[in-house]
Parts: structure tokens; sequence; C-alpha cells
């Protein structure tokens, strides 16, 4: 339990990083901004055209009666509407750092740099940065989509369904959102995403601390965008931990991976970035 206060305390410690920091709060808005105001466009132009592409979808209902006409349309409209809903509440975290990766990785090296000790650089140009940052992004995204179909599929199990299912999908959410915020400064330090996941794997309730309560937050409307920059300087607070010298507590897969990056930042070579 100790590990979820752990956890939680880096978040916190990132937000006051932050605020400390104005100038680096504004730079880190600016990316989120960026997506906020792309998604608010996409979902507003699905708000206006579900409806022609409900009617062009479902051409064997034109001859229907009302009501029933209108009940299946309507229906499948507002189901429509909050698939896409959903669809940018789980994108919107890895939209917004690919869409940020120069402002987030600045803002990373700067906590570095504010914390001490080497600040490693990944020596990649900006374009092979994008890159490997969309690939990991999509490979996370097609992991949450599987434990999402699963979760779907239990909810329909009466109680557990409507209780139990919820919370493990909230842990899903925060321990994957946790993964990608700190690539940001894993990355840097040469970690390819099967060693990140290692890393992670062994301080999961680390990982949840920090994750699950900024999941919660970021369904507030809005919110994401203000955490954003705190939530980059808290999970690079918790790198720098994981991957010092007995930062995974006896987890010597993930220390051994992870060793390296705390003497020198690697050097910059396509078989590192790409673990290939």
């Amino acid at each position: 339990m100790s590990d979820l206060g752990a956890g939680f305390g880096y978040l916190m410690k990132g937000q006051r990083w932050a605020v400390r920091h104005g100038r680096w709060f504004g730079f880190g808005l600016l990316p989120g901004l960026v997506t906020l105001v792309i998604y608010a466009g996409a979902l507003v132009g699905l708000g206006y055209g579900a409806d022609d592409f409900v009617a062009w979808a479902t051409p064997f209902a034109d001859d229907w009666s009302s009501p029933w006409l209108g009940l299946l349309r309507n229906t499948l409209v507002v189901l429509v509407f909050v698939f896409g809903l959903f669809l940018a509440v789980i994108t919107f975290t890895a939209v917004t750092l690919l869409v940020g990766q120069p402002f987030y990785e600045s803002l990373s090296e700067e906590v570095d740099r504010s914390e001490g000790g080497d600040v490693p650089e990944s020596g990649l140009p900006l374009w092979r940065e994008l890159w490997i940052s969309a690939r990991d992004s999509l490979r996370i995204l097609l992991r949450v989509a599987l434990y999402g179909i699963v979760l779907f599929a239990l909810g329909f199990i009466p109680v557990l369904g409507q209780t139990v299912v919820p919370a493990i999908g909230f842990c899903v959410s925060g321990y994957f959102l946790s993964e990608e915020l700190t690539g940001v400064a894993l990355q840097r330090r040469g970690m390819v995403l099967k060693d990140r996941l290692v890393l992670l794997r062994g301080r999961r309730m680390m990982v949840l601390g920090f994750g699950v309560p900024l999941t919660l937050a970021f369904l507030v409307p809005f919110v994401a965008v203000f955490l954003m920059p705190g939530a980059v300087a808290g999970a690079t607070l918790m790198a720098r931990d994981l991957v010092a010298p007995g930062g995974t507590d006896g987890d010597d897969t993930a220390h051994a991976n992870a060793a390296p990056a705390t003497v020198t930042p690697p050097a910059p070579h396509p078989h590192n970035a790409h673990g290939s």
C-alpha cells in the first residue's frame, strides 16, 4: 500500500513542479490546447454528421413506419457519438504526447536538470522520435483495446459487471497512461517499449497510484489539458527513481534493463532506438 501512496506522491510533486515553474507550465499547455481544439472540432463535426452517416448506413430502414425508423436511427446516432467520445477520451493522451513530443521532451529534460545529475538525451532526429512515439502509442492502444473488449464482455455479469469490472477498467487505463507518460523520460534513456513495461511491472502499485487518480481526473472536461505539464513532470520524477539503483525493489530483470541508463545516456543507434 505504501507504493500506492508513493505513486500519488509523484503525481502531486509533478503538479507542484509545474506550478513553481510557470514558464514551463505554459509551455507544456500548448500541445494539450492544440489537441483539444482538434478533438473539439472533430466531435462537433461528428455531432452534425452523425444523422447523415446513420441514414447512409441503414438504407434497409428507409421504408420503416413511425416510430420504428426514428427509434432505430436516433439510438444509432447516440451510439455513434458516444463511441466517438470514448475514442477521444482513450486517445487524447497519446495524441497530445505525439503532437507535443518536442515540448514534453524539453520539459522532461528541464525536470532532470532541476533535480541534478545526468540529463539524458536521445540524440535522435525529431522525425525518428515522432515515429517511435507513434509506433509505441499504437502498440499501447492495441493492448488497451484488447483489455477493453474483455472487460466489455465481463460487464454483462450481474453485480460484478457494474462494480468490479469498472474498477479494473480504471486500473488498466491508469497503468497504460502511466506507461505513456513515463515513456517521455525513459525513451530519452534508450529504453524500448518492452523494457519499459518490464520496469513498470516491477512497481505495479506505484504505477497505479500515479495513473489511476490521473485517469479519473481526465474524465472531467478540459482538466487533462491543465494537468498534462505536471503529469509529464511527475512521470519524469518517478522514472528517475525507477531507473536508479535499487529503485525496483528486487525486480532484477527491470533493474538490469534500467541500470545502464543511470550511468550514461546511450549513444543514438537505430538498433537501440527501435529495439530491433
